[in-house]
């Protein structure tokens, strides 16, 4: 059995359809562990009342979604997990697909599957460990295309990666998070890391999982819609980049230490940083639109 953890924040009806989403497409046996992370919206015992058979954590705060999942896992029943975002929607038996796959090959870790917007557009889900010969080719990116197609997206990954073939990869998107449980008692404190309240947990999981000797692993056959609109307000999501960057070099750290390696990595990607918000805020101020 599969058990899938689902953490609610004041998200009743999107939580809502993302719950009724996989009762309609999900033919394994699975339970839904949907954890309260202290909402204030709405008695979170409404969940039962719509959905009788899902367990029902409430948490006395919102300990974030390391925390959470963690909480979730506890309560849980199945040898596999799926760590699924409450803002995710399946229109097929993605579940199914992507856990029949890890059955059949013992060294994947984490697996995840395609995903697009509600427009149908492509995220990236699939991603390589940055480090500076990445950034370079990122910035040089005219080289890149001067190998074919398939070469250059198994090299990088991420935005060079159109999702359409199977493929290792060093992290994946936790909106879709599915591996084994067993692997929780090989990890620090025997649970998911929680030293990030929130966001770039799914690019330090997949970074401990891999040490110890698991593939992490894309799956192209089956998709889910993440709608994952983001921040409307540039300020917001200015922020939300600034603790993206700071988990990435925390994460950069503990792999290459704090030697000269991370020195050099942490100007370029800083300076990049800099570029890209600098071109977001011009492009905002022109045209008044959010680049993703």
């Amino acid at each position: 059995m599969i058990s899938i953890i689902i953490i609610n924040f004041n998200t009743f009806e999107t939580t809502s359809q993302c719950i009724t989403s996989i009762i309609e497409h999900t033919t394994c046996e699975y339970e839904i562990v949907l954890v309260d992370n202290a909402s204030t919206e709405c008695n979170p015992e409404l969940f039962k009342l719509k959905f009788p058979t899902i367990k029902l954590v409430k948490s006395q705060f919102n300990s974030g979604f390391a925390a959470g999942n963690n909480l979730g896992i506890s309560e849980s029943s199945g040898e596999v997990l799926l760590l699924l975002n409450s803002d995710t929607i399946l229109t097929e038996d993605a579940i199914s697909k992507t856990l029949h796959y890890l059955e059949l090959h013992n060294e994947i870790g984490v697996i995840g599957c395609g995903m697009t917007y509600p427009d149908n557009s492509l995220q990236f889900t699939a991603r390589r460990f940055r480090s500076i010969w990445w950034e370079l080719l990122d910035i040089f990116r005219f080289i890149l295309w001067l190998i074919p197609y398939k070469q250059r997206a198994k090299l990088m990954l991420g935005k060079y990666f159109n999702s359409d073939f199977n493929t290792s990869c060093d992290w994946l998107n936790g909106a879709f998070f599915m591996f084994r449980k067993d692997i929780l008692s090989k990890l620090p404190n025997q649970k998911l890391d929680e030293r990030f309240f929130m966001y770039g947990e799914d690019h330090l999981w997949c970074w401990q999982i891999q040490q110890l000797g698991y593939m992490n692993f894309f799956l192209s056959e089956t998709s889910i819609v993440h709608i994952s609109g983001g921040s409307s307000s540039l300020e917001k999501q200015l922020k939300l980049r600034d603790t993206m960057k700071k988990h990435e070099l925390e994460i950069m750290k503990l792999r290459k230490g704090s030697g000269l390696y991370f020195i050099l990595f942490s100007i370029l990607f800083e300076t990049k940083e800099r570029v890209r918000n600098s071109i977001k805020q011009v492009v905002f101020k022109i045209s008044g639109k959010l680049l993703r």
